[in-house]
């Protein structure tokens, strides 16, 4: 089974190693999506999704909303925000019966980047 949970978080950047429009400071309302693959425990579920609402909030969102991401992640890339993430929650994610699958960062509607890890 693959268990998702959405998230919203706005955050303004600019990319300093980049030519062109995105070099200048910018923001977006980011959309983060986090997936786990796993099997349902002897509650039946994979995860529990209020567990994982409050874990993503507290190591990513709480982070992230209303911040420069510039002071976080030297080029806040949609790619290099969703290895961030990853890094930031594969470990409490991990159990026995499930395991952090995918990170999927979009900065507008149609553009995203979806991350599983090395």
């Amino acid at each position: 089974m693959i268990l998702v949970k959405e998230f919203e978080f706005d955050a303004a950047h600019n990319l300093v190693n980049y030519h062109g429009k995105c070099e200048n400071l910018h923001g977006h309302t980011y959309k983060l999506v986090i997936k786990l693959e796993g099997k349902p425990d002897h509650e039946g579920m994979v995860y529990d999704f209020v567990e994982l609402k409050k874990l993503v909030n507290e190591k990513i969102i709480n982070i992230f909303d209303h911040s420069y991401l510039n002071n976080i992640i030297p080029q806040p890339t949609a790619e290099n925000i969703a290895i961030y993430t990853w890094n930031n929650l594969k470990e409490h994610i991990d159990r026995n019966n499930c395991r952090l699958y995918e990170v999927q960062v979009w900065e507008t509607k149609t553009s995203g980047i979806v991350y599983r890890g090395e």
